[in-house]
């Protein structure tokens, strides 16, 4: 499991944040669900549900990101075009 997780990082180096932050939201919702769907009796499925929510919530938690850092620098830029 360490290993896995050492190699998408390792992997993420030329990605976008927001692409980060979906295959990171993907591999954690992966790793819950399967460790919930173990216990309720099926790991695997666990894993694809746990897996696609969190793919979602990551690219979703990015874009909102990529929206706050654009609304910063829209504020900033005005602000010193104002000076």
């Amino acid at each position: 499991m360490l290993l896995a997780i050492l190699l998408m990082v390792s992997g993420c180096a030329g990605m976008s944040e927001t692409e980060q932050r979906t295959v990171t939201g993907g591999a954690a919702g992966a790793a819950g669900g399967a460790a919930i769907g173990a216990l309720a009796g099926n790991a695997a499925m666990g894993a694809a549900i746990g897996g696609a929510t969190g793919l979602a919530g990551g690219y979703l938690y990015g874009k909102h990101k990529d929206t706050e850092k654009k609304a910063y620098e829209e504020g900033y830029n005005a602000g010193k075009a104002g000076q």
